[in-house]
């Protein structure tokens, strides 16, 4: 909680310097104790990251004055040799939707933004750089491949892996924590309401994972294989 506390002193201060007046920080600006407040917030997220002026993006396992441009599996050998941002669902619309994100180290030091760092970036998370630059208008991307970004993440509560996703794919739909595995098949039941893209169907798991009879995927790591649709 101190570190947290902490992050928030510092990202003010960070903004003050940029001549920011205004801050919204996730972990204390929404009242999670309100589902009213937290169901809106979550479906306006991606919007809000959308409009903001800048996105900092803190690593804190990054303790050097430079982005790592090489996976370190011996640095970071829970998160497939990269920082631990890189591994959260949430991250995941925090990285697109913003066209200025500014990444810092442990030290509040600027390491690099997303446009500079794009080729690193896409060879990180899968995205390709004209995604990372220019945003999702205009690209017609499928919804499968949109999935694959999130294959690898994770998040503390599984209705999350469902609920993170919601402003890359244009949908909006209730929050029920505690649904489980059901938040990502309501997910996909709002996208084939809403579109016709039949690649929400190319997911493939092992047979061990797969659930008998039915066409909705269990969880966006179904989609693993789909980066190239």
């Amino acid at each position: 909680r101190r570190g947290g506390y902490r992050k928030i002193l510092d990202s003010c201060e960070q903004a003050r310097k940029d001549g920011y007046r205004w801050l919204w920080v996730d972990t204390c600006c929404i009242d999670k104790r309100s589902s009213a407040e937290l169901s809106e917030a979550i479906n306006s997220m991606y919007r809000w990251y959308e409009n903001a002026k800048v996105c900092y993006a803190y690593l804190h396992d990054v303790p050097g004055p430079s982005f790592p441009t090489a996976s370190d599996d011996e640095r970071y050998p829970d998160f497939s040799g990269w920082p631990e941002w890189f591994s959260r669902g949430w991250t995941l619309q925090e990285l697109i939707a913003p066209s200025n994100v500014q990444f810092f180290n442990i030290n509040w030091q600027s390491i690099g933004d997303k446009r500079m760092l794009a080729l690193t970036l896409r060879n990180i998370t899968g995205i390709p750089e004209d995604i990372l630059t220019h945003g999702l208008h205009g690209n017609r991307l499928c919804v499968a491949q949109i999935m694959s970004w999130a294959a690898r993440r994770k998040t503390t509560r599984v209705e999350d892996r469902a609920y993170s996703l919601m402003g890359l794919l244009e949908v909006n739909m209730p929050m029920l924590y505690g649904e489980g595995k059901k938040a990502f098949h309501r997910l996909q039941l709002e996208i084939i309401r809403a579109s016709n893209d039949q690649s929400i169907f190319a997911w493939d798991c092992s047979a061990d994972d797969r659930q008998p009879g039915s066409v909705l995927a269990d969880d966006p790591s179904c989609f693993q294989s789909c980066s190239g649709m």
